[in-house]
């Protein structure tokens, strides 16, 4: 599994992660619930494994652990307590990591927004838990929101959740994705003219892929652009 290059991942983290779902719609969805506690973030970076059961500690391990460019995954399987907030988001800021992904609470919302590091999670609670569990950085697999993630499994997300896919998933989608937002900004701007403008419909096969359905045949709704 090659990682992606710098130039593959800069192209990754400039298209929204609905673009690359719709180039590709077998990427793996974690639970919604899992949502964007930062707004108007975007996040792409291979992920970093954590678990950490109801204790932060393993995750202040792996944010000094974890190469720079990644995404800490972590995974509380207990999930009554906080297991980050804003001092593990800063150092995860310091040291470049591309955001963090917590299948349980964080707390310290209001320092996230100042930090501004990428962060999802299945909401808050101000009661963080314990310092204990020695572990890190995990080196398998793990459960998030219901879905596996290998440590190296592309971690993309924004306001609208996460996905998760290899390398070669990505790296096959980019393309794709980079068309689908060029179509769409096209027919927005065609839009944009109010009454004189061309309708959504209009910028589609709208007509001929309804008439084909109706009749029993396959047909895929595309943009006329």
């Amino acid at each position: 599994m090659d990682p992606l290059t710098p130039d593959e991942l800069g192209r990754v983290r400039s298209l929204a992660t609905s673009s690359l779902c719709d180039a590709d719609k077998t990427f793996a969805l974690p639970d919604p619930a899992i949502r964007a506690m930062v707004p108007d973030v975007r996040m792409a970076g291979p992920a970093v494994t954590v678990v950490a059961p109801d204790d932060h500690l393993p995750v202040l391990a792996a944010a000094g652990e974890a190469p720079v460019g990644s995404v800490l995954v972590v995974v509380n399987p207990r999930g009554t307590r906080a297991v980050a907030g804003e001092l593990i988001a800063s150092e995860a800021r310091r040291r470049g990591l591309a955001g963090m992904v917590i299948d349980g609470y964080c707390r310290d919302v209001a320092g996230l927004r100042r930090i501004g590091l990428p962060v999802f999670a299945r909401g808050t609670t101000p009661a963080s838990g314990s310092a204990r569990d020695p572990r890190g950085r995990d080196e398998g697999p793990v459960a998030l929101g219901g879905v596996p993630v290998r440590p190296g499994d592309l971690v993309l997300g924004d306001d609208d959740g996460l996905a998760i896919a290899t390398p070669d998933q990505v790296r096959a989608a980019l393309a794709g994705a980079e068309e689908v937002e060029r179509a769409e900004a096209a027919v927005l701007a065609g839009m944009a003219e109010g009454r004189g403008g061309r309708s959504l419909a209009d910028h589609t096969n709208l007509a001929d892929h309804r008439a084909a359905r109706a009749a029993g045949q396959d047909s895929w709704l595309r943009f006329l652009v």
